[in-house]
């Protein structure tokens, strides 16, 4: 898949993201950070709506 350099930004920084979102959710289901479910969820909402901004943006 070839990237042209806004969407490879924003689809990065939506991989960063995702992959916050699951260690944060890692670190709630094992009680090591309180609220840390909250935060795995909106950082998943987040990366998601990046991930579909690249996606709309390609082209552009």
């Amino acid at each position: 898949m070839r990237l042209t350099p806004p969407t490879r930004y924003v689809f990065h920084s939506s991989v960063v993201l995702g992959v916050a979102a699951i260690v944060l959710y890692g670190l709630g289901v094992l009680g090591l950070m309180d609220g840390a479910l909250h935060f795995a969820f909106w950082a998943a909402i987040v990366a998601w709506l990046a991930l579909i901004a690249g996606a709309a943006a390609k082209g552009v």
